[in-house]
């Protein structure tokens, strides 16, 4: 850490809260267009198909998902895995910049994962290029991917051989697959065919993190790469000079940010807000403590590493929440983790209607509960 750190201007967990819904557009929902949107947050976190249009929802005002929707048919954006070896969804020229700058890393995590072991002496760039002729003559589900290397690498897992081409070839998921109103099985073809352009091979680290600290700053080293999974990026921050400014936490670590980014005050009201299950905002730093505290982190943590959607109560994730269906009708639990007042619930329960009429408008009767904390 640089030796004039101390005298920086300290930010403290307020603070940070407050810049961090602020860009998130979770202070006021934000008049951009979808596709303004999209690139700004600088990917939509996207396991779950529709995760994104729930977290645009939260965000903007008067969304349309079927702009969204469109965006993925008309090729101006598509769901591919990229930071943290996990599927987002990015605008096309966002995915072949991003997708050059994550290669070593998901190249790394092919090779020193269990996947590893059904590949000794199999020539993985022979794997990818044939991977490649396929999926382009034809896009495939990673299962009939699998089968079709297999018939040239009979003596080798299918699964694995899919996995090989998945991490190392750029492979986008193509409609209908998470398009509002439709359905469709994950089914890839490289981004290069399907958006008839290359990788982006002039892009930089340096521009990456500048991206980042726009939409999810001011933010550390650390953050960056708890965001991106990618390692050894102090450097970067180090040669990013007068393009950013830094402060330092409470807890003496420098933060960067960039020069005109919005620093709201830390009195500045936040409404309740309902995050999207995997919502990026959760998942953007290593420090966290800005907007949950760790016995509530902790809680959310699962084995299978799901992360539900969660409630935002004056900028801190306060309570989890989950819609279950039937033929008749849709019902929304708010699950707190701390007693709410009255004026926090009836807060909760107004937003939760318009979670529910946006997410389950064809289900029926709505129905809108709030459990007691959980013990």
């Amino acid at each position: 850490m640089p030796s004039d750190t101390a005298h920086r201007p300290v930010l403290d967990e307020r603070a940070l809260n407050r810049a961090l819904l602020d860009r998130q557009m979770l202070l006021a929902r934000s008049d951009r267009t979808v596709a303004e949107a999209v690139a700004f947050l600088y990917g939509l976190q996207a396991q779950a198909p529709w995760s994104p249009y729930q977290a645009l929802w939260t965000r903007l005002a008067d969304f349309d998902p079927h702009e969204l929707g469109a965006m993925l048919t008309d090729r101006r954006a598509v769901r591919i895995v990229l930071m943290r070896g996990t599927v987002h969804l990015v605008t096309a020229d966002d995915a072949l910049a991003l997708r050059h700058l994550h290669a070593a890393y998901l190249e790394r995590g092919l090779r020193t994962s269990t996947w590893a072991k059904g590949l000794a002496d199999v020539d993985l760039d022979e794997v990818v290029a044939h991977g490649r002729a396929l999926v382009e003559q034809q896009p495939l589900p990673f299962r009939a991917l699998g089968t079709a290397l297999a018939e040239r690498w009979p003596d080798r897992d299918p699964a694995t051989l899919a996995q090989v081409v998945r991490a190392l070839a750029p492979l986008v998921q193509v409609p209908p697959r998470a398009v509002w109103g439709k359905s469709g099985q994950v089914t890839v073809t490289t981004a290069e065919h399907w958006l008839d352009r290359p990788v982006d091979t002039g892009a930089t680290l340096d521009e990456m993190v500048l991206r980042y600290l726009a939409a999810y700053g001011p933010a550390s080293i650390m953050d960056v790469q708890a965001w991106s999974g990618l390692t050894r990026l102090r450097e970067v921050g180090d040669r990013l000079g007068d393009r950013v400014v830094r402060f330092r936490s409470e807890g003496g670590r420098e933060l960067l940010d960039l020069p005109e980014a919005p620093r709201p005050g830390p009195e500045t009201p936040a409404p309740v807000r309902f995050l999207a299950d995997f919502d990026n905002v959760t998942l953007a730093h290593a420090d966290r403590s800005r907007f949950v505290d760790d016995h509530v982190r902790k809680r959310l943590m699962t084995v299978n590493g799901q992360l539900p959607g969660t409630v935002l109560v004056d900028g801190r994730i306060t309570a989890q929440w989950s819609i279950e269906r039937t033929r008749e009708r849709a019902t929304l639990t708010v699950t707190p983790f701390r007693a709410l007042s009255a004026a926090e619930t009836a807060e909760i329960e107004a937003e939760a209607a318009g979670v529910l009429a946006f997410a389950a408008a064809d289900d029926g009767e709505h129905d809108v509960r709030v459990s007691a904390p959980e013990a």
